[in-house]
């Protein structure tokens, strides 16, 4: 996790986690058992992880001279259950692209 853009990828992924965690653990057993502890602690974590989410995504943007609708893209796919883990797959995908071409270079 040595670039903006991979610390950014692991945050997106830990954020995704949290999201399904409150949404498919949490919430039901608020609203059908009644057991609304794990929504504190797991809503906070959720919380502290989107913050975080959006604060690499501003550092993205700018270290990688992402257009605004790129970074928009991405700020909407944090709010769609499963969004961020499709946005990490397709930055992870780019990442090992950049990687080849600067290897290319180097032998050529």
């Amino acid at each position: 996790m040595s670039t903006p853009l991979s610390r950014f990828r692991a945050v997106a992924l830990y954020e995704g986690i949290s999201y399904l965690v409150l949404l498919l653990i949490a919430m039901p057993l608020k609203y059908m058992f009644g057991i609304p502890e794990l929504v504190k602690y797991v809503g906070w974590a959720h919380g502290v992880l989107f913050v975080l989410y959006v604060a690499f995504l501003a550092q993205v943007f700018f270290t990688e001279r992402w257009s605004l609708l790129k970074a928009i893209v991405a700020f909407i796919l944090s709010l769609v259950p499963f969004g961020t883990f499709y946005l990490e797959k397709n930055l992870k995908q780019e990442e090992e692209a950049k990687l080849m071409q600067q290897r290319e270079k180097q032998v050529a």
